[in-house]
């Protein structure tokens, strides 16, 4: 069954060699955005994947329909519309020096576009799950909307929806917005939850006690009280060294059980940008085909591992890929 996923495509311009926007005369140009590189990641691992929302009707709009299309996800309910592609600026980090984002992406096409212009039944035909999540309400009123409107349309063909909460600060500082009463009302409608203690702490509006693993069970206990529908919570926790050594442990709870992985080492970081899409997509695809908190758990951390290892925004991995994935990297396969 197909697996759906609703946001903003996006375009990324990234300056080369490591350079900052105040350095570069030129920009590389990658298609992404965080729903996008999910159903990408989750496409390359084999399963049915189809993409909603709605994209500018211009080159770049069929710049961006086409690394889908390669990608192996339909784009059949995919609308288009007049006006402009939302865009995001990466400077990348290295050693001390952090990455760094900026936003131009008000006003785009898809944040304008009124929720009557996706067909969210058609969509959601015969999906086995809607992946969505907070950035698309982070956008704005219309934002808010669109995102109502497509877990409306999950709920009345009782499709489960997948919810990352994605919180991203510079865009719901933008507006004058309540980030957590709009995030509660859509996480109440949610199966599964991608988002660590912090994020239940701002649904929540409390802090948890514990440390570690004992605070994120404390905190998804809170979550499986407050949220009825909620069946399954999947985050991570990343320590910084620097910008290209990382150590990462994935975590998947439930009502009853959960598991929490040993912290992996992750070097040499080619790019940062897409691994907490790829983590979400590795759960998913455990949990399409029945796996446990432990399966779910180790294939959200190794592809997260291995997005990190891949320029672009896309973990474009294949089911052998992570079947052999091994923290050391190994020789060549021939």
């Amino acid at each position: 069954m197909t697996v759906t996923c609703f946001g903003e495509l996006l375009l990324r311009l990234t300056p080369p060699g490591l350079q900052q926007l105040a350095q570069t005369n030129s920009l590389d140009l990658i298609v992404g955005g965080a729903e996008a590189n999910v159903a990408a990641a989750l496409a390359s691992l084999g399963h049915p994947v189809r993409f909603a929302g709605l994209v500018s009707d211009n080159p770049l709009g069929d710049r961006a329909l086409a690394a889908l299309r390669a990608a192996g996800i339909d784009t059949s309910q995919l609308a288009r519309g007049a006006g402009r592609m939302g865009l995001y600026f990466l400077e990348a980090g290295a050693g001390a020096r952090a990455a760094q984002i900026t936003y131009d992406r008000a006003g785009s096409a898809f944040a304008l576009a009124r929720p009557e212009t996706i067909d969210f039944a058609a969509a959601l035909a015969g999906a086995r799950l809607l992946h969505t999540g907070g950035i698309t309400p982070a956008l704005g009123p219309g934002g808010v909307a669109l995102a109502r409107a497509a877990q409306a349309a999950a709920r009345n063909a009782g499709v489960p929806i997948c919810f990352d909460g994605n919180y991203r600060a510079q865009l719901w500082s933008a507006w004058d917005s309540d980030p957590a009463a709009i995030l509660r009302e859509l996480v109440a409608d949610a199966t599964i939850l991608i988002g660590n203690h912090r994020d239940i702490s701002l649904l929540l509006g409390t802090s948890f006690s514990g440390d570690g693993a004992d605070r994120r069970r404390e905190a998804a206990q809170a979550a499986f009280a407050a949220f009825p529908r909620l069946e399954l919570i999947a985050s991570t926790a990343r320590h910084i060294i620097t910008s290209d050594h990382h150590r990462i442990a994935a975590r998947v709870d439930r009502r009853d059980s959960w598991h929490q992985t040993d912290e992996l080492d992750v070097t040499g970081i080619v790019d940062r940008i897409g691994t907490g899409d790829a983590f979400a997509a590795g759960v998913l695809h455990q949990w399409l085909e029945q796996g446990d908190c432990r399966a779910m758990a180790e294939s959200g951390l190794a592809l997260a591992a291995l997005k990190h290892a891949l320029p672009g925004d896309m973990a474009l991995v294949s089911r052998g890929m992570l079947a052999g994935f091994s923290p050391s990297g190994g020789d060549v396969r021939r």
